[in-house]
């Protein structure tokens, strides 16, 4: 057994920790916490397992952090917890400690009445063992400024007198909340941003803060970019880490924004949702190199509450579910799902033969609208008793656009 607790005041043992995980490459680290104790580095809430025997009790074997977060599935807002900086040093690893912390974590989390936990992984199959599976892809696209001159091309003297470019300060993060929203309706998983996030972690950056610049028509701001300028002289690169846009033509200003800095930088990088059409509406998509990776992971906390709280479609559908979680003992079991009215009614049930199995990575993916019930049958992730469960599944669960793009 092992004793799961804040540790507030260890913040030199956590950035240890941290930074040999993540940085090793940066040798033993210096704490100083004029540096390392900054709103950015301090949100969240720390926790270490430590040993139960007070003689071997003096360091905790791993460390994590946990940030108290809101996002939106399937149309309504879901307490989230974000899991970060789960760090081992060499000497405790093997042991089973993570397993542990995470499962510690969980319980947390469902005390918290927590829904979903989302996390960014080092290793997509290390934490897929423990019930997290990818929950978006994200879609980066690179080339020569130059390429973008199709965007400018296309928003040539269109409105120019009613449009306008403006940089921002964090002071000014009211004013990209509505083209925010727009964004966050759009995608499931996008997270509820409070004034603190806003300034700490969109405004705000490791070791320098990013630019952001607001494309405002007609005096509101119909899109944003978030942006560093990194490399040296001759090889710079723009880079676009958040690119929110309320419409079809306010991509094509951001993009013209991005094609005017080609006497400054020589590539731009940009970093969007998989249905932003860069390369469709492109002049010469073959100039652009596009990569597809893996977002963020989710995992559902508690599948019972969980189901309980979700939006259904309008209809009526029950069916029992019978979900593999080797890491919680309440998810691990059968569970009778009622749908009437768009609500939902989830209760454990005694079942031997369920209508559907699934693991708890599938089931959050599905839930949350990445994958759907005949994708993850084709994949051999869930099984159905027959063809109407599979229909019913499908139909309380439709496929989804999903995007997380905030890190932590």
């Amino acid at each position: 057994m092992a004793d799961y607790r804040p540790i507030p005041d260890e913040r030199d043992v956590f950035h240890e920790y941290r930074s040999y995980a993540f940085r090793p490459e940066l040798g033993v680290p210096a704490y100083d916490p004029d540096e390392h104790e900054e709103p950015r580095d301090t949100l969240g809430s720390r926790r270490g397992l430590y040993a139960t025997a007070a003689a071997d009790n003096a360091n905790p074997r791993c460390v994590c952090r946990h940030y108290w977060l809101e996002s939106r599935v399937r149309g309504d807002t879901h307490r989230t917890a974000g899991l970060a900086s789960v760090a081992t040093p060499p000497e405790y690893r093997r042991r089973g400690h993570v397993r542990q912390l995470l499962a510690h974590s969980l319980a947390e989390y469902r005390e918290h009445d927590v829904r979903f936990s989302v996390l960014w992984p080092f290793q997509y199959r290390f934490y897929r063992q423990y019930g997290w599976d990818t929950s978006s892809r994200i879609v980066t696209h690179e080339c020569d400024p130059e390429t973008l001159s199709f965007a400018a091309d296309a928003t040539d003297g269109a409105g120019a007198d009613s449009t306008v470019f403006r940089r921002l300060e964090a002071d000014d993060s009211d004013r990209l909340e509505s083209a925010y929203e727009t964004h966050r309706e759009r995608y499931g998983l996008a997270l509820e941003r409070d004034e603190t996030w806003w300034r700490h972690r969109v405004f705000g950056g490791h070791d320098r803060d990013p630019f952001v610049y607001a494309f405002e028509r007609d005096g509101r701001v119909a899109g944003y970019l978030v942006y560093t300028i990194d490399g040296e002289t001759g090889d710079r690169t723009l880079s676009v880490s958040e690119l929110v846009a309320t419409d079809h033509d306010a991509v094509l200003a951001l993009l013209s924004f991005c094609y005017d800095h080609d006497s400054q930088v020589q590539r731009v990088r940009l970093r969007a949702p998989a249905d932003v059409p860069i390369r469709d509406i492109a002049r010469d998509p073959d100039e652009i190199d596009t990569t597809v990776t893996d977002g963020p992971m989710v995992r559902i906390v508690d599948v019972e509450e969980t189901l309980s709280e979700l939006s259904y479609p309008n209809c009526e559908a029950d069916l029992t579910i019978g979900v593999e979680d080797s890491l919680t003992d309440w998810n691990d079991a059968a569970f009778r799902l009622e749908v009437e009215d768009g609500r939902g009614e989830c209760e454990p049930v005694a079942a031997d033969d369920p209508d559907v199995r699934l693991d708890i990575g599938a089931l959050s993916q599905l839930v949350v609208g990445f994958r759907s019930a005949r994708a993850l049958e084709q994949t051999g992730r869930l099984e159905a008793t027959g063809s109407t469960a599979l229909e019913t599944l499908s139909t309380l669960f439709p496929e989804t656009e999903t995007y997380h793009g905030d890190r932590y």
